[in-house]
């Protein structure tokens, strides 16, 4: 699945990093966004297959985020994996409920990160 685009929100400088490099390794097409505004914009002329969302976000966070794209027919279809650091019960059907494709959690797994992302692109 090299070549894919897929766009990583996340506010957190050093987990934005790790994900783009880990990612572009793989031959990934990446663009990231530190928030849901910046993301919107990128959207505008970045069609992703895929998108990382944290769901802590400065201002709009990015369960509304999720919403939001998915009620649009411009990106309805896009894959949108929650990643975060919020691990608690129930914290997966809250992401699902608001339109998520998956959930992956903090801090993330170098290893298996590549072979999870490629998972959810072949569905």
């Amino acid at each position: 699945m090299a070549g894919e685009p897929i766009l990583i929100v996340d506010d957190n400088p050093i987990n934005l990093k790790l994900t783009k490099v880990l990612l572009l390794k793989e031959g990934y097409q990446v663009q990231t966004s530190p928030d849901a505004e910046e993301a919107l914009k990128i959207l505008e002329n970045f069609k992703p297959r895929l998108i990382l969302m944290d769901i802590q976000l400065p201002g709009m966070d990015g369960l509304e985020l999720t919403r939001r794209l998915k009620a649009s027919p411009a990106t309805e279809n896009i894959k949108i994996i929650a990643l975060t650091a919020y691990a608690m019960k129930g914290d997966d059907e809250k992401a699902r409920a608001a339109g998520c494709d998956g959930y992956i959690t903090k801090p993330i797994d170098t290893q298996t990160l590549p072979g999870v992302i490629a998972g959810y692109l072949k569905k």
